[in-house]
């Protein structure tokens, strides 16, 4: 079910702000790393600003999400690089984690790891199939919404996620990611 319509007199800020996270998380998977997702967020933070009296109503959510997914490919493409490394590769901390006081230092630890297992798998996807399953999974976007952000039909985001979900189930058992 799609998310109700904002109001036409809805201000910027009702509009921006509360989907901010959602925008990093996305950000921070299609970049694979929280600097430069920060840099993008920054900067459709700004662009969806400067565009808000276009903002015709909607699914403000989505319609963000689609400035950071434009900011994030532009930022990718302005610094040109090569293959990018995993969150775990980058060396980016888990400071923004808050650990859970009830379990015991074992469980943690498998718990750290099982985090890390679905980072690197996830981190090893081509980044058309990360982004639909990111939006779709992780944010819980309908087919629709993943279409509209992505720009490409609904059948080609269920096949997009078809595919991940293969890849993310053939990696568990030692198959590849392609």
């Amino acid at each position: 079910m799609d998310p109700p319509a904002q109001p036409a007199t809805a201000t910027a800020e009702q509009v921006i702000l509360p989907h901010l996270d959602a925008a990093y998380n996305l950000a921070r998977w299609l970049l694979r790393d929280p600097v430069l997702a920060e840099d993008a967020v920054q900067d459709a933070a700004v662009r969806a600003l400067s565009y808000f009296a276009s903002f015709k109503g909607g699914d403000a959510r989505a319609w963000l999400l689609r400035i950071v997914r434009n900011s994030a490919w532009s930022l990718l493409a302005a610094r040109r690089q090569g293959p990018t490394t995993s969150l775990s590769e980058s060396g980016a901390t888990e400071d923004g984690e808050i650990a859970d006081t009830a379990d015991d230092p074992e469980a943690a630890l498998s718990r750290r790891e099982g985090f890390a297992r679905l980072d690197d798998a996830l981190a090893a996807l081509p980044a058309e199939l990360r982004e639909c399953l990111v939006l779709h999974e992780l944010e819980e976007l309908s087919y629709k919404q993943v279409a509209e952000i992505t720009g490409v039909p609904i059948g080609t985001v269920m096949s997009r996620l078809w595919r991940a979900r293969r890849a993310l189930f053939g990696q568990q058992a030692g198959g590849d990611l392609r």
